[in-house]
């Protein structure tokens, strides 16, 4: 009986620590789910944030391209030949001091 008794005690010892080993791999795949999760979380927030900048750059680009495409029309030409003008003034102003800074500079 003793020998029975003792047996069953060291049934219930292994069950005992077998139970432990699988409570702590439970814990160790909680706190993985939980970091896997909280990874989500953040990429989630990242992709949403570079959808709101895409979609912000895509209105400033289609709001530019309105603004080019009126300033294009007859009446528009005008205008931007205009700043063309000015444009090309200002660069070919810069570029004389320029050589001429490396000429007499």
């Amino acid at each position: 009986m003793s020998s029975s008794r003792s047996q069953e005690d060291t049934y219930e010892a292994q069950n005992d620590q077998r139970l432990d080993e699988l409570h702590s791999k439970i814990r160790t795949l909680r706190g993985v789910t939980t970091d896997i999760y909280d990874d989500v979380e953040r990429q989630n927030l990242v992709l949403n944030e570079t959808t709101n900048t895409f979609s912000s750059v895509a209105s400033g680009l289609r709001s530019s391209a309105d603004r080019m495409a009126r300033a294009v029309t007859p009446g528009g030409v005008r205008t931007l030949r205009i700043v063309a003008a000015v444009v090309s003034f200002l660069f070919g102003a810069w570029l004389s001091k320029h050589l001429l800074e490396r000429v007499f500079g």
